[in-house]
């Protein structure tokens, strides 16, 4: 008997991201989308929906929306919402394409892929819900990674040129790779493993984020997945870190 559609609303709410080793060029590189800590119910789900190459593990399906979005040409505005410099966001003022069709932001696409797998189990269902499954895992981790939710005058800090050690690179591609990949080799003795299990045991220890994990399964419209309480977390670290005392030369 296939888990109820419901189960499958605990994937964007109760999903940790947890960073591998040996980070890639693009998007919010693959260490930024290993995900652990499924419900039951969702993970049976997502082992009936991962495609047969994928070997029963989701975080090799996360890279798939950025290998596709130059075929999906539609689907390249989904990997981020622009704000003005306000350090807030709205869905209504910044969920929206080059075009202003609504909707079409990390947030909407969250909630869009969500929405889609409830349909999960009902045969009557007309959408391709593997590929609705790697859109949500894909959009999950992107929403966190605070650039994604960014200024539209720098595009996420992509216009943003600076050095990140001796590597001339831009703003977003320290947040989307060079941060996680540096602390792996700085503080965890160039171990995916053991920063996997230092994040892992912080979730579980008093005083770490066991406390916080009920408020992350949660939020006040659970059918909207929270999506709009991750973008306003976002913009948040962005304007706290990620744009504080950066000289802005735009490119």
């Amino acid at each position: 008997m296939a888990p109820h559609p419901r189960a499958l609303l605990m994937l964007p709410l109760a999903v940790l991201l947890l960073a591998s080793l040996s980070p890639r060029a693009d998007a919010w590189g693959k260490e930024g989308h290993i995900m652990k800590y499924l419900s039951e119910k969702a993970a049976a789900a997502v082992q009936d929906l991962l495609p047969a190459s994928a070997g029963g593990e989701m975080s090799t399906v996360c890279p798939w929306a950025d290998e596709v979005r130059w075929h999906y040409h539609w689907s390249s505005p989904l990997h981020y919402a622009n704000t003005p410099e306000v350090c807030g966001f709205k869905f209504s003022r910044d969920c929206h394409n080059s075009r202003g069709q609504q909707g079409m932001c990390v947030v909407g696409a969250i909630n869009n892929y969500t929405d889609q797998l409830y349909s999960y189990g009902d045969s009557k269902s007309s959408y391709n819900l593997t590929e609705s499954l790697m859109f949500l895992a894909h959009f999950v981790g992107d929403v966190h990674q605070p650039l994604h939710v960014g200024y539209d005058k720098d595009e996420g800090g992509n216009t943003i040129t600076l050095r990140w050690y001796r590597r001339k690179t831009n703003l977003h591609h320290v947040w989307d790779v060079s941060i996680i990949d540096t602390a792996i080799k700085d503080f965890y003795n160039k171990s995916m493993d053991t920063m996997v299990e230092t994040l892992k045991m912080n979730l579980t220890v008093q005083d770490g984020w066991s406390d916080d994990i009920s408020h992350w399964e949660n939020c006040e419209n659970k059918k909207a997945t929270c999506a709009n309480d991750y973008a306003i977390e976002s913009i948040h670290l962005s304007c706290n870190y990620a744009y504080k005392d950066v000289e802005q030369t735009l490119l």
